[in-house]
């Protein structure tokens, strides 16, 4: 890992999408465990979405090579997902139903 992604850094490319700035494609899942691969921007992010709900990011990965993963960010007590506002994360949740 060449340098380590914020929860911050990741929540701000959810919130980009979930505000329209930029367009976020399903690129693969859900899978039998409710991951599901998404690309924003050239960001890749591993989300848990089941029952049409965001719990939480398993994993990023910034277009530059940066990753951060959900272990790390739970040291802080927090994931990317979390930082979210309640608005923010129904059109995240609205956006990931719309493109599968």
């Amino acid at each position: 890992m060449s340098s380590s992604l914020t929860a911050r850094e990741v929540c701000q490319r959810l919130r980009e999408a979930a505000l329209g700035v930029l367009a976020l494609k399903v690129c693969e899942g859900p899978d039998a465990t409710g991951l599901i691969n998404v690309d924003i921007d050239g960001w890749r992010l591993l989300l848990d979405f089941a029952d049409q709900r965001l719990h939480h990011c398993e994993y990023a990965c910034s277009p530059e090579g940066h990753e951060g993963a959900l272990e790390s960010w739970q040291r802080y007590g927090t994931d990317p997902v979390s930082l979210l506002s309640t608005w923010e994360l129904a059109q995240v949740e609205r956006l990931l139903v719309a493109d599968r």
